[in-house]
């Protein structure tokens, strides 16, 4: 009885093992999202404005392009940023939407810090507006909580995001804003 239970055991970690990728991570297609995003593609011009608690908004210039990777599953979106003293600031998102779990997720990264900033939707999407919701990497040190919406305007030419901060009562208080015209 116990040779025929370690056999038994010995064929079930064989069959296991035979299992390949595919199917214990089924790959699916491109869906509403993805549509979304892609047509986000293009070189834009963009305008960013920061808007401090205190004083006057600042206002500085980039560009941006913007090209669907990964078999057309995630947009990449490379900016350059001009500062005053002729400096520049680059940074790239990464976005992408799960159609299982109907979620926006984007990836943010910069040459002005070590850290990624990450968003996720909250599983609600209207095949317009992508709402992201600031995702804590450390869940010990949550950070400020906000939120960023993005969409198009003008037959597509604008590609308007805005970013908020969410107080303790839940008012929001723009922090930036970038206007993406297409090129």
């Amino acid at each position: 009885m116990k040779e025929w239970f370690i056999a038994t055991l010995l064929i079930t970690a064989a069959a296991l093992a035979q299992q390949t990728q595919t199917q214990y991570e089924p790959p699916n297609a491109p869906g509403a999202g993805q549509r979304l995003l892609g047509q986000f593609t293009g070189d834009w011009d963009v305008v960013k404005t920061f808007f401090p608690r205190n004083g006057k908004p600042i206002v500085s210039k980039g560009t941006c392009k913007q090209y669907m990777v990964h078999d057309g599953k995630f947009l990449q979106s490379d900016f350059t940023f001009f500062n005053p003293d002729e400096t520049k600031i680059t940074g790239t998102g990464i976005s992408g939407f799960d159609s299982k779990t109907n979620r926006f997720t984007t990836v943010w990264y910069d040459s002005r810090q070590t850290t990624m900033s990450i968003r996720q939707s909250d599983g609600t999407f209207d095949g317009k507006n992508i709402v992201l919701w600031a995702t804590p990497l450390d869940p010990d040190h949550p950070g400020r909580k906000t939120v960023a919406r993005a969409h198009l305007e003008e037959d597509g030419r604008l590609l308007l995001y805005r970013h908020f901060l969410i107080d303790d009562k839940g008012e929001e208080r723009m922090i930036f804003e970038m206007r993406m015209t297409r090129k």
